[in-house]
């Protein structure tokens, strides 16, 4: 069984091209993938987390409320009682900002340069699934 990753847009950020991209090369590595589409609020995506059993939650953003929304997905899934679950954050994001966002509880942090396969083996590293034969 594939680990289960759910790819979210929180805020208001409309542009998801690179959300399905990634949510794609997720998918192509063997992961079971749900998207949930753009402008979603965080208590959602908390919520469609913890109904779907995922072991990862990645979070697209681009609007540069990245540390704001991060924190927030981060402290209402401890408050759910599913702090278990990594956060992963990838967007527009400043170098400066990267600390604050593993500081809050990110898992990892992708800035749009980062090579999706490296973004995959962070998501294999995550949730303990090696690559497909």
């Amino acid at each position: 069984m594939s680990a289960r990753i759910l790819v979210a847009k929180p805020g208001l950020d409309g542009h998801d091209r690179g959300a399905k991209i990634v949510a794609r090369a997720l998918r192509d590595a063997g992961f079971e993938v749900i998207y949930t589409g753009i402008r979603q609020k965080v208590e959602d995506i908390v919520s469609i987390a913890v109904q779907e059993d995922v072991a990862v939650v990645g979070l697209s953003i681009l609007s540069g409320a990245h540390v704001a929304l991060t924190t927030k997905v981060i402290e209402e899934l401890r408050a759910a009682d599913a702090g278990d679950i990594d956060v992963i954050v990838g967007g527009t994001i400043p170098q400066s900002d990267v600390p604050k966002l593993l500081a809050a509880g990110a898992a990892a942090v992708c800035p749009t340069s980062t090579p999706l396969d490296v973004l995959v083996e962070e998501v294999r590293k995550l949730t303990g699934t090696a690559a497909p034969l």
